[in-house]
């Protein structure tokens, strides 16, 4: 283990939530603990962030966004209560809180029918609310309905060919026959949309929404052919409103995130698409924390292969290294080696799993863990 010191003791805690086991706040409340009993002199700031997905909302309010409650409709069609987070005229809506895996009864999956007509009803709540820009971290969706439920929600009409709306999900898009945008809330026009997420994936084909996530939505190999040529059609329809821009979106890195739901903001909401964990930091003010920093740790539950690929701590480090400034990791446990780390500008990782073998107690004590580990960290570096 290096053990390099910090010449003093600011530290700066940025870290993901341990999933399963503790938020962003908690990993940041247990770090913090566990560096104080080794070092009660330390300077300690926490700032918990996220990549867009579960979690975004709340390391939102912990950098001082006022947190909003409204009612919408679920995945599966029934009211459900989602959160969104506001700050002046800048919101942060989180997919998941609306349409997320999160919001379905625990086994219960609907990979044909589920929809996302409550994002756009937060959207609609946020631009009641006076936004005038909107964060829209789109991971942990339960959906592949193109994005349509959600423009749905905004005014958007998709019918068949006898004219009648479609049910909702992204099956019945294999029936769509016509889409009409014009009666998307003209205050959409108005306003900048981010799409914050950490995938690259087009909507269609191989590597599209279906055919890498459906799976983890309850998608078996014929669902997701369903889906793949149902979102292809989609498009197709979309074209004819939209012209051969719609065609390239739907190509575009992004507009496989979240079911489709990219390809709708990229499509109709002219949206832009940004790194999550890079347009949180920006939101949560991570440049001026960082400033006053000697140390940063970061980490998330498992630091493994898919943390290299744009999750919020390599965002972390990246943007740290940039700074000049040192980076450590606290994990649940650590797939990675030591070169991979370093790789990613992370100079050592302390996963619980050094302290407690058995995963399961790992998740049930993670706290405790995390303080333990935390002690150790501090005892190296600071």
């Amino acid at each position: 283990m290096d053990t390099t010191h910090t010449e003093t003791g600011r530290v700066l805690i940025a870290a993901d939530k341990f999933k399963g086991s503790l938020t962003a706040a908690q990993v940041a409340e247990h770090t913090a603990a566990g560096i104080r009993r080794a070092r009660p002199g330390a300077a300690i700031e926490a700032l918990p962030v996220a990549d867009g997905g579960d979690g975004t909302v709340d390391a939102a309010v912990a950098a001082g966004f006022a947190l909003r409650r409204t009612a919408v409709t679920g995945p599966l069609g029934k009211a459900v209560t989602a959160s969104y987070a506001l700050r002046g005229d800048t919101a942060v809506v989180e997919m998941a809180q609306a349409s997320g895996l999160q919001k379905m009864p625990e086994g219960v999956f609907a990979p044909l029918s589920a929809t996302t007509y409550g994002t756009g009803e937060v959207l609609l709540a946020a631009l009641e609310a006076g936004a005038r820009t909107v964060i829209l971290g789109v991971g942990g969706s339960a959906t592949t309905d193109g994005g349509a439920g959600m423009l749905t929600a905004l005014g958007a009409r998709f019918l068949d060919a006898g004219g009648r709306p479609l049910q909702p999900g992204g099956g019945p898009l294999r029936h769509l026959a016509t889409a009409d945008l014009s009666g998307l809330d003209p205050r959409l026009k108005d306003i900048e949309v981010v799409l914050a997420c950490d995938v690259d994936n087009p909507l269609t084909g191989p590597h599209g929404a279906a055919a890498v996530y459906g799976p983890q939505k309850g998608a078996r190999e014929a669902d997701v052919e369903t889906l793949d040529a149902a979102l292809a059609h989609y498009a197709r329809v979309l074209e004819t409103v939209l012209g051969p821009r719609a065609a390239h979106l739907a190509r575009r890195p992004g507009a496989g995130a979240a079911g489709g739901v990219g390809y709708a903001a990229l499509a109709a909401l002219d949206a832009s698409f940004r790194p999550g964990i890079e347009v949180l930091l920006e939101v949560l003010g991570f440049a001026g924390a960082l400033e006053r920093a000697d140390l940063v740790i970061t980490g998330e539950g498992s630091l493994d292969a898919q943390t290299l690929r744009g999750k919020a701590p390599a965002g972390v480090a990246a943007a740290a290294r940039r700074a000049g400034r040192p980076v450590v990791a606290v994990c649940g446990r650590l797939a990675i080696g030591e070169d991979e780390l370093r790789a990613a500008g992370i100079e050592a990782a302390y996963a619980l799993t050094d302290l407690e073998p058995d995963p399961a107690v790992c998740m049930a004590q993670a706290g405790p863990l995390l303080e333990r580990a935390a002690e150790r960290l501090a005892a190296d570096r600071l």
